[in-house]
């Protein structure tokens, strides 16, 4: 009964066009009081303490970080020593975006910004060199979703406080899988390009590339200090952020010169403005997730899933198929919020490990963020890329199924995450 009234309340609630954060506190309304414990002081107090959370402190910061990046010439430099490094190749372009992708994505955390990002400056340069827009596009959409895995990651940081998981373990653990996802993209890729008959620009030479590398080289040493700092213990997640924001405005402005004092305040506005958003979201998440462990409805969901516990591959795959399923009508951070505090006590239920278990939950969730019909950062690429949404769906499929077998490789195979998360954690 609890369980139909959470589905229905909360799909109802959407139906209707409700914003999704007053959907889950709607839903967790329609649960207090099938359950006879309606209390208006309970939900308020649940969504101040849903907010009230330090490691929640890095997301406004790596929001900052994101914009910084953009504006400031950073993201302009990676792509380069990318193109440099691999632009000779055949379909060297595409080999360009995932390689500028993965670099990225250990800047920002931000699937949206790196894409948006890639696709103002890739998109057009590789339409122009022949490959068809469609899948130009679609490339960088698939290497966009790097982003929440690759950390600093948002994701990881929602995922940690919702399920109450180390976050720097979490962010350490995401490192190979991101890395394999994009050479699941680059497989991919040359599968696409494989019968192209275009003439590759010429490899660079050695003074060309050694001023790309010099003219990146402060944008390039942010992911080491990132992972020197989380491995070694010097700064937590949450200083992270800060760490990251401050260098970004310390190059952007100083190093680079790209960014103008007066460009600061639209800046600081739009990370304010989307980290508002985000965070009235967990707030209103909590007052659905104390409900949903009140109601019981986790140990209902755990009797639904016996059936798969005596195999914990098999209730990966079955877990997995349901966020894939979810991922396609929500975006990436309710998803988090509502099923990681369903799902959490079938893992430890299991005896799988929630770092494991939380590397694989935020990929499959990245992979929603390509899938028609909500895929919000299809919808970014396409208005800053100037496609239709039909010739982008067309043109990320091979990527999207790219990425899938390197999840469900991840699922058979859990030493890949495992055994690289044991060495990176010390």
């Amino acid at each position: 009964m609890t369980i139909a009234v959470f589905t229905f309340s909360l799909l109802g609630a959407m139906a209707l066009g409700m914003p999704i954060a007053f959907a889950l506190i709607i839903c967790g309304i329609a649960l207090m009081s099938t359950i006879g414990m309606f209390d208006s002081q309970i939900v308020a107090q649940n969504v101040i303490n849903g907010a009230d959370s330090f490691p929640l402190m890095a997301i406004p910061f790596f929001m900052l970080a994101g914009e910084l990046m953009s504006k400031g010439g950073l993201a302009k430099r990676i792509v380069n020593v990318a193109l440099v490094a691999v632009g000779h190749l055949r379909g060297g372009l595409g080999y360009v975006t995932i390689l500028a992708s993965c670099i990225l994505a250990s800047l920002s955390g931000s699937a949206a910004a790196d894409a948006a990002a890639l696709a103002a400056l890739l998109v057009p340069m590789m339409v122009a060199a022949g490959h068809k827009k469609s899948y130009a596009a679609g490339l960088v959409a698939a290497g966009g979703i790097i982003a929440p895995v690759i950390p600093p990651s948002i994701g990881f940081v929602i995922f940690g406080v919702a399920a109450g998981v180390s976050i720097s373990k979490l962010f350490l653990a995401g490192i190979v899988p991101g890395l394999m996802l994009g050479i699941g993209l680059c497989v991919s890729w040359w599968w696409v390009v494989r019968k192209e008959n275009l003439t590759p620009p010429p490899r660079a030479s050695f003074s060309e590339m050694a001023k790309a590398v010099i003219d990146g080289f402060w944008a390039l040493m942010l992911p080491a200090i990132i992972v020197v700092g989380l491995r070694f213990g010097i700064f937590t997640p949450t200083e992270a952020a800060v760490v990251v924001a401050v260098y970004s405005l310390f190059v952007a402005t100083c190093i680079y010169r790209e960014l103008k004092w007066s460009q600061l305040y639209e800046i600081f506005v739009s990370a304010a403005v989307t980290t508002s958003i985000v965070m009235f979201l967990v707030a209103a998440a909590l007052v659905s997730s104390w409900l949903i462990t009140v109601s019981e409805i986790s140990t209902q969901i755990v009797d639904v899933l016996k059936p798969f516990m005596g195999n914990n591959i098999l209730l990966m795959f079955a877990i997995m198929v349901i966020v894939v399923i979810v991922g396609t009508a929500l975006d990436m951070t309710p998803t988090i919020l509502i099923l990681t505090p369903i799902l959490m006590p079938v893992i430890k239920t299991a005896g799988i490990d929630p770092v494991y278990f939380g590397v694989l939950f935020i990929i499959n969730n990245a992979i929603g963020l390509i899938t028609p019909p909500v895929g919000v950062v299809l919808n970014v690429v396409c208005g800053v890329s100037r496609i239709s949404m039909e010739e982008i769906i067309k043109g990320v499929w091979p990527f999207m199924i790219a990425q899938l077998v390197v999840l469900f490789l991840m699922v058979l195979f859990p030493g890949l995450v495992t055994i690289p998360a044991k060495w990176f954690g010390g």
